[in-house]
């Protein structure tokens, strides 16, 4: 064996994962943490799994590069394919394919023109959509009730709003914190214009009229957050009004396009959030003075109008003169026509009283309660009559309703239960009816019973009227029923009174009126 052979002899025998691992320390112990500048190529979006591929290259060399998903979620911006960065990582190696790579935690654009660049392509994009149009814009409310804000709890800005809000205007400020600066701003202020939006009308945290999103100055880099994507449709979307005041006025953010006004500074927000509470009342005092000087003025007018139309009127007296001439001649024809009128009517009056007489009252009074009393028989009957009738179909709809509900129950015994309870419910209504049915049928025959009181003979004897009967119990109406010699028993109204007639009457008494049935009718007068 050569001495070359013999020396390769010694070498210890790796194998090839050995030796990649034995790289793969080699390489992340002498370099770790780097800063690579470079343009990216290849970039082509994040994988399916998240994770990003692409590769850093320069005039000379090339590097690929790897950012993880968890990494790329919390990038400030994404990466664009030929976009000058500065990467901050790890360089490691990949066994499988013998190269090495930098795994990428932190990208930033290379200088603030690449910035600007990601942030105006970004705009152009926005735009195309439509994000930024005039007509998307709506106005401000003159005095909004509620004010939400949305900033920093912690910072100068928040205090500068209320103090500049309490010079002008007091309102109710509402404010939603979030961070302006790092990772989450974004996230957290497309959240809280969101959550401002979603907030009900009348709840119990009051929805605002208006939406401020401040932060104060900083660098490009600082308020890099506020010209998100994310933030900026948040912004289009709401629909409540918005004031952009990111930074001061010479700084630009692509919220400041979305919102519906730009203000340059949070305290000119404020401004133009509220109007001036002095400059108002001393507004309406104006127009309250303007309003009191027309109605002085229509006053005037209306005055010198009314003496104008004064002056043109005629003399009252002479209007009234001729007037009342015509109401005395009146008067004196009135009294003489009323005296003829008099003596008319005495006439006339005097030629009617025998006719009056023919219609006494008495007369009349007796054939009225006999019809009533008639009335109240024949309907007490057919009272009575309806009653039995009522029951008697009651009491078969009763069984029938009984037989049904026992046919139902053999059919449906899953619904046994709903049955009863519907059974129930009818057996209260029909009980409820019969109940107002027949208390309704009670208070009629009272009623009734009552005119029948009020009709009773009775009720005549306690006027002193008294009713005489023979000893057969005929009722005596005529002069000729009791001769001579008859007993007779008079009812008063306090009890009966025995008596004999000993002579014939002297004083004819006319028969009355015959009834329908042509039988003689008893009178009580």
């Amino acid at each position: 064996m050569s001495p070359v052979n013999e020396t390769h002899a010694n070498v210890e025998e790796l194998s090839v994962s050995d030796l990649s691992g034995a790289l793969k320390r080699t390489v992340e112990e002498r370099f770790g943490h780097v800063r690579v500048r470079g343009e990216i190529s290849g970039y082509r979006g994040p994988h399916s799994s998240g994770h990003a591929y692409f590769a850093l290259k320069d005039e000379g060399a090339k590097i690929d590069a790897v950012i993880w998903k968890g990494v790329f979620a919390k990038l400030k911006f994404k990466p664009q394919e030929g976009m000058q960065v500065v990467a901050t990582g790890k360089i490691t190696t990949y066994a499988g394919k013998s190269s090495y790579q930098i795994v990428i935690e932190a990208l930033e654009p290379q200088g603030e023109g690449a910035l600007m660049l990601l942030l105006e392509e970004r705009r152009r994009r926005l735009a195309a959509e439509g994000l930024f149009d005039v007509a998307r814009k709506r106005p401000l409310p003159f005095l909004p009730g509620v004010i939400g804000v949305v900033t920093s709890p912690t910072g100068a800005v928040i205090r500068d709003i209320i103090h500049r809000l309490g010079e002008r205007f007091a309102r109710h400020v509402l404010v939603w914190p979030v961070r302006v600066q790092g990772e989450t701003c974004a996230a957290e202020v497309a959240a809280a214009i969101h959550g401002f939006n979603a907030l009900p009308p009348g709840g119990l945290v009051p929805r605002p009229d208006l939406i401020i999103v401040a932060r104060g100055g900083g660098s490009l880099e600082d308020l890099l957050g506020f010209s998100e994507e994310i933030v900026v449709r948040a912004a289009a979307q709401s629909q409540i009004p918005l004031i952009s005041a990111v930074g001061h006025e010479t700084d630009t953010t692509l919220i400041d396009f979305a919102a519906d006004l730009r203000a340059p500074t949070p305290s000119a927000a404020a401004e133009r959030a509220v109007p001036v509470r002095l400059d108002q009342m001393a507004l309406l005092r104006g127009l309250d003075q303007r309003r009191l000087n027309g109605v002085v003025r229509l006053r005037q007018q209306a005055r010198t109008a009314l003496r104008a139309l004064e002056r043109a009127l005629p003399d009252v007296d002479r209007l009234m003169a001729e007037r009342r001439q015509r109401l005395d001649r009146a008067g004196e024809r009135l009294r003489a026509g009323l005296g003829q009128a008099i003596a008319a009517k005495r006439l006339a009056l005097g030629r009617f009283s025998p006719r009056l007489a023919t219609q006494s009252p008495h007369v009349r009074l007796a054939l009225a309660k006999e019809r009533t009393a008639a009335a109240g028989t024949r309907a007490l009957r057919a009272l009575r009559e309806h009653q039995r009738r009522q029951h008697e179909q009651l009491k078969v709809a009763g069984q029938a309703l009984q037989k049904a509900l026992a046919a139902r129950l053999g059919l449906q015994r899953e619904r046994q239960v709903a049955a009863r309870r519907n059974l129930q419910q009818r057996s209260a209504q029909l009980r409820r009816a019969w109940h107002e049915h027949h208390t309704a049928r009670r208070q009629q025959l009272a009623g009734l019973a009552a005119l029948m009181r009020s009709l009773d003979h009775h009720q005549v004897l306690n006027r002193g009227f008294a009713l005489v009967r023979r000893a057969d119990g005929k009722l005596v109406n005529a002069a000729a029923m009791a001769p001579p010699g008859t007993l007779l028993a008079i009812e008063v109204a306090q009890g009966s009174i025995a008596a004999r007639v000993e002579r014939p009457a002297a004083v004819p008494v006319r028969a009355a009126p015959a009834t329908q049935d042509n039988k003689p009718q008893g009178q009580l007068f």
